[in-house]
């Protein structure tokens, strides 16, 4: 791959959208790159006094490292990538809520008098599975749907009728308050467990609901960095080829 602009105006979803590797590269420095993924990294580096040129010498690094576990989801149809979002995404969080609940329930009854912190994670856990539960319904019916209908549209060479939301700019919209509203909840869950760093005295299910929390926060970000990066922009461009 080549390597990468040295542009600082350039938004660092694009950047992910472009090679998913460099999402590790922001994780590093602590850089919201799909919730906030609109933001250029002219804006991250001065707001975070990070020096541009070495993050940029190390997103460089990383996409010029040949690899095949790079997968290019901008080539994908969109009603593939909606269906990938659906089966892997939607279905990870429905089975892993249950199990992460009940983990944490019982940390804090064991655990929550020495780790007061506890409470708190856990009830920003639940809510914030109540809510992507909720909103998973309302992509699941309203607005995949109706991308899946715009692109049977686009082959078939037809019309779609206008939906009752009236545009997918309004739908989307929604969507991405309610990532920002669950990644900043993953933020502070992640600052309450140093990071799902268990503590010195942590018992066995103390670490593995740790560990569970933390690939539940690296797969919603990638579950949020498809939609918002990837899938949104493509569904509205798709839109204005009906207008």
């Amino acid at each position: 791959m080549e390597t990468l602009s040295k542009d600082t105006q350039k938004q660092i979803g694009q950047f992910v959208a472009e090679d998913y590797r460099t999402a590790s590269v922001f994780s590093k420095y602590g850089i919201d790159f799909c919730c906030k993924g609109h933001r250029t990294i002219e804006e991250v580096c001065t707001k975070n006094n990070i020096d541009s040129n070495n993050l940029l010498n190390d997103l460089d690094k990383i996409v010029t490292t040949n690899t095949d576990q790079s997968i290019d989801y901008r080539s994908w149809p969109l009603d593939l990538l909606v269906e990938y979002i659906e089966k892997k995404h939607h279905r990870y969080v429905e089975e892993k809520t249950p199990v992460l609940r009940q983990f944490l329930d019982k940390l804090c009854k064991v655990h929550g008098e020495r780790h007061p912190e506890l409470f708190k994670i856990n009830e920003l856990f639940t809510a914030s599975t109540g809510e992507l539960a909720s909103h998973m319904k309302k992509e699941e019916l309203i607005l995949f749907p109706f991308i899946k209908k715009m692109v049977k549209a686009q082959i078939d060479k037809g019309a779609i009728l206008s939906p009752q939301f009236g545009t997918v700019a309004n739908p989307i919209a929604t969507m991405m308050e309610e990532h920002e509203n669950e990644g900043e909840r993953f933020r502070q869950i992640a600052e309450l467990t140093d990071n799902y760093t268990p503590p010195a005295d942590a018992c066995n299910t103390y670490k593995v609901t740790f560990a569970m929390l933390d690939e539940f926060e690296k797969d919603l970000h990638l579950h949020i960095h498809l939609e918002n990066n990837i899938l949104f922009p493509e569904a509205a461009k798709l839109e204005k080829a009906f207008l």
